[in-house]
């Protein structure tokens, strides 16, 4: 999403802060613009809607030269794609800013700043922060003293990067739920939303922590955390030579996007959560109004984007109170509809470009959905293009054919959704401060999954001579049980398939013997002890189980009954614990078939044709 760069240098730095941005493109964006404090002392601002490129034709056009500077890319949250909307914002044409994130509070601060005399030429959020810095200057006279009254004001989630014309030897910037380096040079220090954006001109950085604030110089970093103390933060050497499409020390990449997840979530969830709530306005321009009216919900997808949406209409119904289905995309697209009153129409894709998804999109506007919103991984998609708001996935490219790490961060994001659509429909807050929280400690439980990654590997050596598998699930895990089949019948072309638990006795029970592995997943929660039962009738039989629970479930290991411990986790959020191991599982038994796990046979990644 949006992207910031800037550097002070003993060297003209436009083009520092070009190359900054190109590399910045692939979080999606849908304008550009750069400032400088020129040799004269000028504040010197340049803006696009568009592309880069779009920037550089301008600069090319105009030369511009200094030797500090800001830039950035926006994707539009406040206020539509527009010149004036772009950054830096400026106020009185001597205090520049970039800014990524959400002011929650911005609406109130611009008030105030209006009865100070200040005029708002902009939609967004940003400009306020720069208006701000301008009112402290001018009871403070001191840029750093006024960006540290500012951030204090500032509610919801922010990185900054500030300079003043009559100020021009150094940028203060700061970073609260939302990334921000610093890059360290010689005559020269940067910062960036991306270590990827310097990746030309240093590989040395500080990562900045929650509530830091730094003033950087050509010559020197200073750094003060959220107390006011001055601190010393650690610099790192990041080895920039492997990319998303490096398989780097993994075998495959799919093992690599597995075990990405934590960071994946991280990203997820970087910017959109408050300490106690959801960011609202991460979902972009006239999501408020559109959730406002919002009575029914209908998600549609494809592959494993419909088990990540059948998951989370279970989530929709148990918080929200509302109507919500679920429809494969291929068949919603050939049948009649009964559309119900302001009903939102969610697409989920993880390329964006999925055929049946997107016909069924467009057809969805004809239908009467009174909006829709895609929740996708690349944000110059078709679905993005088309929908009326989308929120981005922030997987990162995701080269196995397989989805491991889109589909947790798919979950993440409808959870995100679920919540913010819950506040309208009577969601208690301290229920989501409780979601809040537990989405707060996601990446180290999926990071305390992988660690179960060598038991794993011994389990799936039994599976090598296997031609079927029966995974089960109640509730959530339903859904988490055919992905898990979904899984292992793509990389390791073992016959696999996903049941609710409580569906056994109607017939999949007469395919349990000795040769029919049948895997479980078992939280504790509600259902526990009904699929305890279910899983009775497997050993009464004589199946294998294997038994993915939580450590207070009561399963045992026993002959024929294999138990893998998972952390504690809220039972809402457990689908995107759970899920893990199985991705492990299946890795594992194709790896032990020689089978080619990151290009399966007969399948694509992104399936653009019907």
């Amino acid at each position: 999403m949006c992207g910031i760069v800037g550097a002070v240098a003993d060297r003209n730095v436009p083009r520092i802060l070009i190359e900054g941005l190109k590399r910045l493109e692939y979080r999606g964006y849908d304008s550009a613009g750069l400032a400088v404090i020129n040799a004269e002392g000028e504040f010197d601002r340049r803006r696009q809607v568009g592309k880069v490129q779009e920037l550089v034709k301008d600069i090319e056009a105009k030369p511009i030269s200094g030797r500090i500077g800001i830039a950035h890319t926006r994707w539009a949250t406040h206020g539509v794609p527009a010149e004036n909307n772009a950054h830096p914002h400026a106020s009185n044409n001597r205090v520049g800013i970039v800014h990524n994130g959400i002011i929650e509070n911005y609406e109130s601060l611009r008030e105030e700043l209006q009865g100070h005399g200040y005029t708002f030429v902009s939609e967004t959020d940003s400009e306020t922060v720069a208006h701000l810095v301008d009112f402290y200057l001018g009871e403070d006279n001191d840029l750093l003293d006024a960006v540290r009254s500012t951030i204090k004001r500032l509610e919801g989630a922010y990185a900054i990067g500030v300079v003043h014309k009559d100020d021009p030897d150094r940028i203060i910037a700061a970073r609260a739920g939302s990334p921000l380096v610093v890059g360290k040079g010689i005559g020269e220090n940067f910062i960036a939303s991306d270590v990827l954006a310097l990746k030309p001109v240093t590989d040395r950085f500080i990562f900045l922590e929650e509530g830091d604030l730094v003033e950087i110089r050509a010559n020197s970093i200073a750094i003060w955390n959220m107390e006011d103390e001055s601190v010393i933060r650690a610099d790192v050497r990041v080895e920039l030579g492997h990319d998303d499409v490096d398989k780097g020390n993994y075998r495959h990449h799919m093992q690599k996007e597995i075990f990405q997840q934590p960071q994946t979530l991280n990203d997820t969830l970087e910017g959109r959560l408050g300490r106690n709530r959801v960011l609202e306005q991460a979902f972009g321009v006239n999501a408020s109004a559109i959730f406002d009216e919002v009575q029914a919900v209908t998600l549609v997808a494809c592959g494993t984007s419909y088990y990540a949406a059948s998951i989370a209409r279970y989530w929709v119904e148990e918080l929200v109170g509302i109507p919500c289905q679920v429809e494969i995309a291929s068949e919603f697209r050939y049948r009649r509809l009964a559309v119900q009153p302001k009903s939102l129409f969610v697409t989920i894709s993880q390329s964006g470009e999925t055929a049946d998804t997107l016909a069924a999109l467009r057809i969805a506007k004809e239908a009467g959905y009174f909006a829709t919103l895609t929740i996708c991984n690349v944000p110059t998609s078709s679905l993005v293009r088309e929908s009326d708001i989308a929120l981005m996935i922030q997987a990162g490219t995701e080269v196995g054919v397989a989805s491991t790490k889109a589909f947790t961060a798919q979950l993440t994001d409808l959870m995100l959704f679920t919540i913010l659509i819950g506040r309208r429909h009577g969601l208690k807050p301290q229920c989501e401060e409780e979601l809040v929280h537990g989405l707060h400690q996601l990446a180290g439980q999926v990071e305390a999954s992988l660690r179960l990654d060598s038991k794993i590997r011994r389990i799936s050596e039994r599976f090598i001579d296997l031609h079927h598998a029966l995974f089960l699930g109640r509730g959530t895990m339903f859904p988490v049980a055919m992905e898990g089949a979904l899984k292992l019948k793509e990389i390791s072309y073992i016959h696999a398939e996903g049941y609710p638990a409580g569906e056994l006795k109607h017939g999949p029970l007469a395919l349990v013997d000795d040769d029919m592995p049948v895997i479980a997943v078992a939280p504790n929660d509600e259902l526990l002890e009904k699929l305890q039962s279910n899983l009775q009738e497997v050993r009464a039989r004589g199946g294998q189980l294997y038994v993915f629970a939580a450590a207070d479930s009561g399963f045992k290991e026993e002959p024929g009954v294999t138990v893998i411990e998972l952390p504690s986790v809220s039972p809402l959020l457990a689908p995107i614990v759970y899920v893990v191991p199985l991705q492990l599982l299946a890795y594992h038994v194709a790896v032990l078939k020689g089978t080619d796990v990151d290009q399966p046979r007969n399948l694509a990644k992104s399936v653009t044709v019907e």
